[in-house]
């Protein structure tokens, strides 16, 4: 099976604005695992971060970048990209406290 994942519109602008053109490549990589295994991605790929979001870790959790998203239905939503917890707390705070209100909107 196949998993649909959908960019919010301000993650695919956060997406866009990562300096590296290489961390960009990863992140569509992580996401590409995501449409490829759902719910089964394992740890190190991806991991639980709080309530119903969780992070996508490209190249398994050494990117200085994360993908949050979390899952509506049968899609997931990469509601926000920030930066990881120990490059960047507040970044990492500020992306996750986006991606929850994103979220919430959407299924609102």
């Amino acid at each position: 099976m196949v998993w649909t994942v959908v960019y919010h519109p301000e993650a695919e602008g956060e997406l866009d604005d990562i300096p590296v053109l290489a961390e960009r490549v990863a992140i569509v990589h992580a996401v590409e695992k995501l449409e490829a295994l759902g719910p089964d991605l394992p740890f190190p790929h991806q991991s639980h971060i709080e309530g119903p979001i969780r992070e996508l870790r490209p190249r398994a959790g050494r990117s200085p970048w994360r993908a949050f998203y979390g899952r509506i239905d049968d899609s997931f939503v990469i509601a926000a990209i920030g930066p990881e917890a120990q490059v960047n707390r507040r970044g990492f705070a500020r992306a996750v406290e986006a991606a929850a209100v994103r979220l919430d909107e959407i299924e609102t």
